[in-house]
């Protein structure tokens, strides 16, 4: 089963033009779309088995992702 994409882009297609802004003018938000990428990345390897890790670890790292996002959303909106 293919393991299916998180990246923001993918994920919050209409806050795109916001994002990118975000991301080349606010420190703070380029370091927690870094963040958000590192995990993303991260999270389909332990997936696929790639990399072998604890279930808890797995989970954290899910919801890390999802609140990353979640934060990174709320600044999107707030600067549209």
């Amino acid at each position: 089963m293919p393991i299916e994409k998180h990246d923001l882009f993918h994920e919050l297609p209409k806050q795109k033009e916001a994002i990118h802004e975000l991301k080349m003018n606010n420190a703070h938000s380029t370091i927690l779309f870094e963040e958000h990428h590192a995990t993303d990345e991260e999270v389909p390897r332990i997936e696929e088995n790639i990399e072998t890790q604890s279930d808890n670890y797995s989970h954290k790292q899910k919801f890390k992702r999802l609140a990353l996002k979640d934060a990174l959303l709320k600044m999107s909106q707030e600067y549209s």
